[in-house]
């Protein structure tokens, strides 16, 4: 029944399409050339389109690339403050040993003298 169907409605599809091969009075175009126009103005639409698309892809990518040097730097700035902080807490670090072991050396010295 389907099949019937679209038999039918094929077959009518292109009994209108035959009839209309005349100009038509509102416009003046043939069936032809309406279809003709059509699939122009698709192409044009569909390059419009595909040129949008690639260029909201290069603002895209571009804004990506963008953030990603910028985590990349914060990160680098991040690590750099941490091993200044490392550095100057060892530097802290060493210098109470060293004035501990200089006091207990005093303190050493001072009983011995006791």
């Amino acid at each position: 029944m389907n099949k019937l169907a679209m038999i039918i409605g094929l077959a009518a599809t292109v009994a209108l399409v035959g009839c209309n091969k005349q100009k038509a009075p509102e416009t003046g175009a043939t069936t032809g050339e309406h279809l003709e126009n059509a699939a122009t103005q698709a192409s044009h639409d569909v390059e419009h389109a595909t040129s949008d698309a690639a260029a909201k892809i290069d603002a895209a990518t571009d804004n990506a690339v963008a953030k990603i040097d910028a985590a990349a730097d914060h990160a680098a700035a991040s690590t750099e403050h941490a091993a200044d902080k490392a550095e100057a807490a060892t530097r802290e670090a060493a210098h109470d040993a060293a004035t501990s072991v200089e006091n207990t050396a005093k303190d050493v010295k001072q009983d011995a003298k006791n």
